[in-house]
């Protein structure tokens, strides 16, 4: 599996409480919804992260 990094992220409320929602409805924590979301965006960009042999999932 990949190493993760922590960071901090600022967002609006409203923002917020609309991906706390998805995120339900999909049965996927908060942070794991973004996760997801930040991936099909690169994903759609063309930008996605080439996977390493070295990762086995």
């Amino acid at each position: 599996m990949a190493k993760k990094k922590a960071f901090a992220l600022r967002m609006n409320e409203d923002m917020l409480k609309a991906i706390e929602k998805w995120a339900a409805d999909e049965f996927r924590s908060t942070n794991g919804q973004i996760e997801w979301m930040l991936m099909q965006s690169l994903k759609n960009a063309k930008r996605a992260p080439k996977k390493n042999s070295n990762d086995t999932t």
